[in-house]
């Protein structure tokens, strides 16, 4: 499958009428609608009933659409069935237990798919990694089924298991084991390293993006839509950005077909791994 190119992913409670109504006005990539931690237990079966109106409102504006289901598989298995459906192109899967768990839900959703008349595979997975248990399984997790299409590192959840105070100190190694895992199975590492209790403080949110960016995050989710624009320009590609790989790589590639393997640009030398890392840099570019 194609990876996608998403920077941005906003949380948007199904039921939260004037959040959904305004959802596709705020420049995400993709909108989240939450079955799980902002739908209360006995919310739960009004909050699968408008998942569809709430879809065809919020995906307006050409923002793919997610939906957050339930861990507890009495509760995921009538969540994929509501979740499911053209318009859904991935489902968040949180406190993910292992490669197994991933592969039991894709067969459930398989079978929806099948029975709905959709492609296999339509149906992508965000799994969410919560618990210590599922650490040592990083890698497993990230490359258990063709579905999956980005891991991250639920920060509160994890923290609350470990009684740790969440934050970068709390969040560096695990993270970066995320960047790691990911990158081997060539899925998304989702997430970024810092603490963002406090919605006004923009300027600690853009740094810490720009931190986390330089770690190896592709994309990220967000609760308030302040932050969808800062996401969206520290996790993408500036002109400016796009414009310096195009020229490195025609300075490389003019040095390759005279038959030099480095070449001097803009005061550096450059040579394979550099330009690996424009293309990719490109490929990302909006």
């Amino acid at each position: 499958m194609t990876l996608p190119n998403w920077r941005s992913l906003l949380f948007v409670p199904v039921t939260a009428e004037r959040f959904v109504a305004k959802a596709h006005t705020r420049g995400a990539d993709v909108i989240i609608l939450d079955l799980e931690d902002s739908i209360p237990p006995p919310e739960k079966d009004t909050a699968r009933a408008a998942l569809a109106a709430a879809a065809a409102v919020v995906g307006q504006g050409g923002a793919e659409i997610a939906v957050r289901i339930n861990r507890q598989l009495e509760i995921a298995i009538p969540d994929i069935a509501a979740a499911v459906m053209p318009q859904v192109t991935a489902l968040m899967l949180p406190k993910v237990m292992g490669p197994e768990h991933i592969r039991l839900l894709s067969e459930v959703v398989g079978a929806r798919e099948a029975a709905l008349g959709l492609p296999i595979g339509h149906t992508r997975f965000i799994a969410l990694v919560e618990t210590p248990q599922a650490l040592p399984h990083l890698y497993a997790i990230a490359a258990a089924d063709p579905r999956m299409a980005a891991m991250a590192v639920g920060s509160e959840d994890l923290s609350t298991e470990l009684e740790a105070v969440p934050g970068a100190d709390m969040l560096y190694h695990f993270g970066m084991m995320v960047v790691a895992a990911t990158r081997a199975a060539g899925i998304l590492p989702l997430g970024s390293i810092g603490a963002f209790a406090d919605f006004n403080d923009l300027d600690g949110y853009r740094a810490a993006l720009k931190r986390s960016r330089r770690l190896g995050f592709a994309c990220t989710s967000c609760i308030h839509p302040l932050h969808v624009p800062i996401i969206n320009e520290e996790y993408g590609v500036a002109p400016a950005e796009a414009d310096r790989a195009r020229r490195l790589i025609a300075t490389f590639d003019e040095a390759l077909a005279k038959g030099a393997g480095a070449v001097a640009f803009e005061g550096a030398m450059i040579d394979l791994p550099v330009v690996e890392r424009a293309r990719r840099l490109l490929a990302r570019a909006r």
